[in-house]
């Protein structure tokens, strides 16, 4: 049985740090009696000690002998119910996974010999062929999925795969025996409605439905077309939501728009860098293909508090569909109208990892830690690890404004 165990802390001097949070997690393993040592551990810390990145990890391996180590830079990091901003700090999670069951990669150690069902992943944001690398590591895996995020910092962004990292992809490859039930969250709600790219130039979108693209955006803002111009305050917190068309979602995926009217989870938010009158087209910061789905939509604090309930309730549900009182699924069924389900004992759930959009946290949900006292308050007291990321990954997608939650099972 896999078992987890979590530390955090915040301190100016990373050693102390480390220490205050080791001593949280050996008091966890003297409860749980564990019997051999821990193999895999996650740290997470705030880009106050993105610097100090190889010095961190040598400290980790000498109070942890013989653990593989991934992690990430962000500048901000999650740890149970709570956020960190703006300070020093950094979250950790240690597992006792048997060593065949999973494999710590990297460009100087990919995978060889190893078959991987699912993986979690970090990338250096400023990486040229992204996609590309995203996609060819989601070909590796059995089932397609990746869950992740890429490094954040102001300044120059690491992540961890047993050394430090800056470019490129580096993670953890599981195998079946592995279980993991994950989730993604929007953060943004549209404002109009899911339309067909039917006519597109790079990253240029001319027409939608068969209409001009600026003249749908303009539409749903209530803007006179004429006058593009007026609408700049309203197009500068306009936002695009962009899905595959309908024959590239692999079965059993979320359509563009949920039936209450949010996105669904294959929906990439991306920015809308501009506008193009003579053409009465709309550019987005991806390219777009014929066939894909587009929303425009706004960042919205109440859809991403209903959206997150929402996906913590499905993991529940998922995980605890025989154990759960009247009272509970109720509250379950509950959680796309807003209220947040009853908590219950998580004996299925050993821990969890959430990554977070760099641009939500606390100040998106209303107050500090908020949007992880919503997830501890779903799951329960488990022991958890995050960052908030320059962007974030699920499956073969980048992702922006959005949460993945993974938690691993008993």
């Amino acid at each position: 049985m896999q078992r987890f165990l979590s530390g955090h802390a915040s301190h100016p001097d990373r050693r102390a740090a480390v220490a205050l949070a080791a001593a949280q997690i050996e008091a966890q393993r003297r409860d749980e009696a564990w019997r051999g040592p821990p193999t895999l551990g996650w740290v997470y810390f705030t880009d106050a000690y993105a610097a100090q990145a190889g010095a961190l990890l040598a400290d980790l391996r000498q109070r942890w002998p013989g653990v593989d180590w991934i992690g990430s830079s962000g500048v901000g990091i999650a740890a149970g119910g709570v956020e960190y901003f703006e300070e020093p700090a950094l979250s950790l999670l240690l597992t006792d996974l048997p060593r065949e069951a999973f494999r710590v990669f990297s460009g100087a150690a990919p995978l060889r010999g190893f078959a991987p069902s699912t993986a979690q992943v970090h990338a250096d944001p400023a990486s040229a062929d992204l996609a590309d690398l995203i996609r060819d590591m989601s070909a590796r895996t059995a089932t397609g999925y990746l869950f992740g995020g890429l490094a954040s910092a102001r300044a120059n962004p690491v992540h961890l795969a047993n050394e430090v990292l800056s470019g490129g992809l580096s993670g953890v490859a599981f195998t079946a025996e592995v279980d993991v039930v994950s989730r993604v969250t929007q953060g943004c709600q549209p404002f109009g409605p899911s339309r067909k790219v039917t006519a597109v130039d790079a990253n240029v979108v001319t027409a939608l439905d068969g209409e001009p693209a600026l003249d749908c955006l303009l539409r749903d803002l209530k803007v006179d077309g004429d006058e593009p111009r007026l609408a700049l305050p309203q197009l500068r917190q306009t936002l695009v939501g962009l899905s595959d068309a309908a024959g590239a979602l692999p079965a059993g995926h979320f359509d563009t728009l949920a039936r209450d009217g949010s996105f669904g989870s294959d929906t990439r938010v991306r920015h809308l860098i501009g506008i193009d009158p003579a053409r009465r087209g709309v550019a987005i910061g991806e390219g777009a293909e014929l066939g894909m789905r587009l929303a425009f939509c706004t960042r919205n604090r109440e859809a991403a508090r209903r959206d997150l309930m929402r996906i913590c309730a499905e993991i529940r549900e998922e995980l605890e569909p025989e154990t759960l009182t009247p009272a509970d699924a109720l509250a379950l069924r509950s959680s796309r109208s807003g209220r947040a389900p009853a908590p219950t004992p998580s004996q299925q759930i050993a821990g969890a990892v959430y990554v977070s959009c760099a641009g939500r946290g606390g100040p998106h949900f209303g107050a500090p830690s908020a949007e992880l006292a919503i997830v501890r308050h779903a799951l329960g007291d488990v022991p958890l690890v995050g960052f908030f990321a320059s962007g974030e990954i699920a499956r073969h997608h980048l992702y922006g404004y959005t949460g993945v939650l993974t938690v691993f099972t008993r």
